[in-house]
């Protein structure tokens, strides 16, 4: 059994492959039940809040691409907000991966940073389908883990020459746009300039790419903000209770989600403005399977007055499609 650490999945996984094989899998399929939630009840004793265990499994088909066959995979991950207390990570993640034809188990991956590196590159395969080809202007709206990893994926899909990162706390943005001002053209192998910014609605006005990977309860980008030809890449509410966008901008935008049973579950982005009927299931255009397939059409070529928006909440395809990729590396060309 193979077995990848966090620095080894992170090592093993290039972004442009990995985006490659994600449009791959998207297009050929696969079997996706339903994230699986059981709450624990206040593991920590009656003043302690709930945790969670989340199941999210996928397996290919005959279908599977590039004949590797069918495989099975689980991500198993535990979500304790108490955490803090021990000062240990609220999150912890790890993926295993089994034989699809004899159920014995191939490998065992660090599920954290498998989720960091698929939830990014997903971001970056819809952003090939909706933002505009000359998009150079990117603004991160987060300064978490996800930050940095959305950014470099962004900018190796769109040339991207400069990056503002907006955070509420912001010696967090500083800290980070000084940190990847000093790494990140050496990773893209070119100039690219990065600043953080504390103005929000001017640094929307200025983007042609904001992407926002948060834990926001309430809008941090207004549709009053926006302007014809943006592209919005929404990753971080990830719960119906949870939004990144108000209801203009919304409105304002050719909706794309990562999945549909997703996005219509989990999704507040999408969930809230559906509730309070400033969009119908109608304006929703497309989810990643039917992009990929070219069943339904993306941002048209030369189009530059659409703003589209994408919303993920993560599926268990993509995990399926990273693990495969950081266990088993096709042969180089």
């Amino acid at each position: 059994m193979i077995i990848l650490s966090a620095v080894e999945v992170d090592s093993a996984l290039d972004d442009l492959a990995l985006i490659a094989r994600l449009e791959m899998l998207f297009r050929a399929g696969c079997e996706m039940p339903v994230r699986h939630h059981h709450p624990i009840r206040a593991p920590l004793g009656p003043a302690s809040a709930d945790a969670m265990l989340l199941l999210m499994p996928a397996w290919t088909r005959d279908s599977a691409p590039q004949g590797a066959g069918s495989r099975i995979g689980v991500k198993i991950v535990t979500v304790f907000p108490d955490n803090g207390r021990r000062t240990l990570p609220s999150i912890y993640g790890q993926y295993l991966l089994m034989d699809g034809t004899t159920g014995q188990t191939l490998a065992l991956l660090d599920g954290t940073m498998l989720t960091k590196r698929r939830t990014a590159c997903a971001s970056g395969l819809a952003s090939r389908y909706l933002s505009r080809p000359d998009s150079s202007k990117l603004l991160m709206m987060g300064t978490g883990a996800l930050a940095p990893e959305l950014i470099r994926v962004h900018a190796k899909v769109r040339p991207i020459r400069e990056v503002a990162i907006w955070g509420r706390t912001p010696e967090r943005a500083e800290t980070l746009a000084g940190r990847l001002a000093a790494t990140l053209p050496k990773a893209l192998g070119r100039p690219i300039m990065v600043r953080a910014v504390s103005d929000r609605e001017a640094a929307v006005a200025g983007a042609d790419i904001v992407s926002c990977a948060t834990l926001s309860t309430s809008p941090l980008v207004e549709g009053a903000w926006l302007h014809e030809g943006q592209h919005l890449d929404l990753v971080g509410a990830y719960t119906s209770r949870m939004r990144e966008s108000d209801d203009e901008a919304v409105r304002r935008s050719s909706l794309y989600v990562d999945t549909w049973a997703g996005a219509l579950q989990e999704a507040g982005d999408i969930v809230q403005p559906l509730a309070n009927g400033t969009i119908g299931e109608a304006d929703i255009i497309a989810d990643l399977f039917e992009l990929t397939r070219g069943q339904k059409a993306g941002r048209a070529a030369g189009d530059t007055s659409a703003i589209t928006l994408f919303k993920s909440v993560g599926a268990a395809l993509e995990d399926l499609a990273a693990a495969e990729l950081a266990a088993f590396p096709p042969p180089p060309a």
